[in-house]
């Protein structure tokens, strides 16, 4: 599969130094306990990882090493968009074959140096301590447990009742697919730029296609919430054959839903450059609009779809697309 390399010439590349790569990485010998594990020294501190050489992504041969590998590489793009967003761990400890399980609370057995942050929980009537991945030991702990997939909060652990940004999750309902879902991307950027609002695409790593509008203000659920979901019922009124803004499945068949209700407290959304657990090591992938654009006009749906290794080049050419998503600072109309 062919990288696109549609960007912006001024995108600003990482620098080689702070993308580390595993050979840096030093592990300690063996233990007659347990052959299958080593302890890395990643930046000063000691993280346990075993069974590197399963197989995590039968279909290609991907290795947990690999898994761990990518993290690793993909790091210095990654960390800035978990920094302090309560992470739910995905966990798929036998592969995408096998089975999987959430975990919000952070585990136990963690080691003394991965920050935790207390979020009160309604259904708990408690506090539960999320993991925060705030540095390369942490991501490199939680890939060892299987946490293929990062799913954050919209919002950061201190103020977790103030998203900063909002999301829009283009999900096509068979046949529909990812063409279908440029084309209501670009419908929807055009209502938003019609409030000012920029918006960035970047792919799920699945089937469908992300808009995220950062906003990086002072603002709430109770106005991004009603907000996007407006803007979806508006294309679902002018793209009835098209566009679908109502949960049920039953309706989706042939159309893209427009899935605003991730807008909440309680939603996490797939983190940029999270690995997808599919068929093959995917990414959820910050792309152009002007990749979204040459998708539609050749109605390739594969022009969207990115592994790995190719996520890897496109940071090395490109730089962080989404990080705009980091700093730009936008407001919702009130009116």
């Amino acid at each position: 599969m062919a990288v696109t390399t549609a960007s912006p010439k001024s995108r600003r590349k990482l620098s080689p130094r702070r993308q580390p790569s595993a050979a840096k990485l030093r592990s300690a010998p063996r233990t007659a306990a347990n052959q299958d594990a080593v302890t890395l020294e990643v930046e000063g501190k000691k993280v346990p990882v075993s069974r590197l050489e399963k197989v995590f992504y039968p279909a290609t041969g991907f290795t947990k090493g690999q898994v761990i590998d990518y993290y690793i590489r993909i790091s210095a793009a990654l960390l800035p968009h978990l920094k302090d967003r309560p992470l739910t761990l995905k966990r798929y400890p036998d592969g995408v074959e096998g089975g999987f399980f959430y975990e919000k609370r952070c585990p136990p057995h963690r080691p003394d140096w991965v920050q935790t942050v207390p979020i009160w929980s309604e259904r708990n009537q408690a506090e539960i301590a999320y993991c925060l991945s705030n540095d390369l030991p942490t991501l490199v702990w939680a890939a060892n447990l299987g946490d293929l997939e990062l799913h954050t909060s919209l919002a950061k652990g201190q103020h977790i009742d103030q998203p900063t940004m909002m999301v829009f999750d283009l999900d096509p309902g068979a046949p529909a697919n990812i063409v279908d879902c440029a084309q209501v991307a670009f419908w929807l950027k055009e209502k938003l730029e019609k409030a000012d609002l920029q918006s960035f695409p970047k792919t799920s790593g699945s089937k469908g296609l992300q808009l995220y509008v950062p906003l990086n203000a002072a603002t709430s659920y109770e106005v991004t919430k009603p907000y996007s979901q407006s803007l979806a019922q508006a294309l679902e009124r002018e793209h009835p054959d098209r566009i679908i803004s109502r949960m049920e499945k039953r309706l989706r068949a042939g159309k893209v839903f427009v899935d605003w209700s991730q807008n909440d407290r309680h939603k996490t959304t797939v983190c940029a450059y999270s690995l997808r657990a599919k068929e093959k090591p995917s990414v959820s992938t910050p792309v152009t609009w002007d990749e979204v654009r040459e998708t539609l006009k050749k109605r390739d749906p594969d022009r969207l779809t990115f592994l790995s290794s190719e996520v890897l080049r496109r940071v090395e050419n490109f730089g962080d697309l989404f990080e705009p998503v980091l700093k730009l600072k936008q407001r919702i109309p009130t009116s």
